[in-house]
């Protein structure tokens, strides 16, 4: 009888524990995709969220940064930072030294979401291949290969939000007293399209795309060993966990952007003056008084860059160099930051050092 009973109760344990197995693979069948798209979405407007806390943080010196860069050289408004900030807080008011920031959020937002989500996905993909390629199932991402994935993701999220960035430029660039104005971004880019044909919103783009693998990559590549040396080294006991603070990840975010943005300047130097190409008023527009010729005239990406030395000399390359590294400190690393509090908020498992 006791024998039996043995065989009733586990045959009964037996049971539920089949059927907590079925459930289980049930609820998890059912919650999966789901699951995978809540996160996906999740990610993204964290990515969408850092992008525009940390664009507007920064809008007036992202503004004199484009003016320096397109400024005629005869005919200067804006000579430095403190000063240039001054000119347009007296002329256009606190909204000028915002001119251009909803546009920049409208192509911001969407382009940070896209480029933090696919650093992501292109990180998982490069770091499968490579711990097949290497048969260590431990391998973990090299500097080169973050590198790599960076500027996967820069590319794609650059080149899916190019058109808002040739607006934003042109936007940016005009002032209250402009002979013609862009009433917005919609009216900028039918503008752009009666007037110019659609091959006009993708001006730059070639420099753009050359610009992007060292930018965004070393931001990514920089961002992301350093944390990840400071966790493991703990030198001058900057690391007592594996945790990092807000404000050690606001120093690594320092350092990636300084290093990305020094390198790929000339090319977004390049990259704006080849935007105004073909717009009318843009000489008026930049020097407010019609006098002096920018060579506008440009052919392309070698020409840009061959006429921008020859006319105004090497240092043409940074222009608005200054405002931009005042300017990307804390963007990258309000950037980084944000993203990864926001998913912590949102309570996404997922993050980008993972």
């Amino acid at each position: 009888m006791a024998s039996e009973d043995v065989k009733t109760s586990e045959a009964a344990v037996s049971t539920i524990v089949n059927l907590a197995e079925e459930a289980k693979i049930a609820r998890e069948g059912v919650k999966a995709p789901g699951y995978a798209i809540l996160t996906i979405c999740k990610s993204l407007v964290a990515g969408g969220v850092a992008g525009g806390v940390s664009r507007t943080a920064v809008a007036p010196l992202e503004r004199l940064k484009i003016l320096l860069q397109v400024q005629n050289p005869h005919s200067i408004k804006y000579n430095g930072t403190v000063q240039g900030l001054k000119y347009i807080w007296q002329t256009e008011g606190l909204r000028g030294l915002f001119k251009g920031n909803g546009t920049n959020c409208a192509r911001i937002v969407p382009n940070s979401a896209v480029k933090f989500f696919s650093y992501e996905q292109a990180s998982k993909g490069i770091l499968w291949l490579h711990r097949q390629q290497s048969g260590n199932a431990d391998a973990e991402l090299t500097p080169l290969l973050r590198l790599g994935a960076g500027a996967t993701a820069g590319i794609i999220a650059m080149s899916a939000t190019y058109p808002m960035d040739m607006v934003r430029g042109r936007i940016t660039v005009q002032t209250d007293k402009s002979p013609y104005q862009y009433r917005g971004m919609i009216h900028a880019l039918s503008t752009i399209l009666r007037e110019e044909g659609p091959r006009a919103l993708y001006k730059g783009w070639l420099p753009s795309v050359i610009g992007v693998i060292p930018y965004v990559g070393l931001n990514f590549a920089v961002y992301e060993s350093l944390k990840e040396w400071l966790v493991k080294a703990r030198p001058f006991g900057l690391v007592q966990d594996s945790e990092l603070s807000v404000t050690t990840r606001l120093g690594c975010g320092a350092v990636a952007g300084t290093i990305g943005q020094t390198v790929a300047y000339p090319l977004d130097v390049i990259r704006r003056r080849m935007q105004m190409v073909g717009w009318n008023n843009a000489s008026s527009i930049v020097t407010g008084d019609g006098r002096g010729k920018v060579p506008l005239q440009y052919n392309g990406m070698i020409d840009t860059f061959r006429k921008t030395v020859r006319h105004e000399g090497f240092g043409a390359l940074y222009k608005g160099l200054v405002p931009n590294s005042v300017k990307v400190v804390p963007s990258i690393s309000i950037a980084f930051v944000t993203y990864e509090v926001v998913k912590d908020i949102l309570g996404v498992e997922m993050r980008i050092s993972d």
